[in-house]
């Protein structure tokens, strides 16, 4: 079974840090671990967190942040009419210059929801 684009950007962003890792001083790993800690179940539990990763990223506009946070969406289970109110709420506070963002993020959960 062929690999999708949201896979198969994971699996590049994992080989990409372990380079960073290889060179990385106490700033970096810090701000790694601040990063992975923040997505923990607290009060607020994963699923709900990473939503809201996708629709920061969305509004900012970066779409590696963007495909991570889809997939991690994927993985922690949500489902086609929270995806769509996730990018409907990242539009209407982004603006009309998410669009194209929009479109390849559908597009992406598309491919994961039938790589079966």
């Amino acid at each position: 079974m062929e690999k999708t684009s949201i896979e198969k950007f994971m699996e590049e962003r994992e080989k990409l840090n372990e380079y960073v890792m290889k060179y990385a001083d106490n700033t970096v790993k810090r701000f790694f671990s601040l990063d992975n800690q923040t997505y923990r179940d607290g009060a607020l539990d994963k699923k709900t967190k990473e939503m809201l990763g996708f629709v920061a990223s969305m509004v900012l506009r970066c779409e590696d942040c963007i495909d991570y946070h889809l997939g991690r969406c994927f993985e922690e289970g949500v489902n086609d009419a929270e995806f769509t109110e996730m990018v409907s709420v990242g539009m209407i506070v982004g603006g009309s210059i998410t669009v194209p963002h929009m479109r390849r993020a559908f597009k992406k959960w598309d491919e994961l929801r039938n790589r079966g």
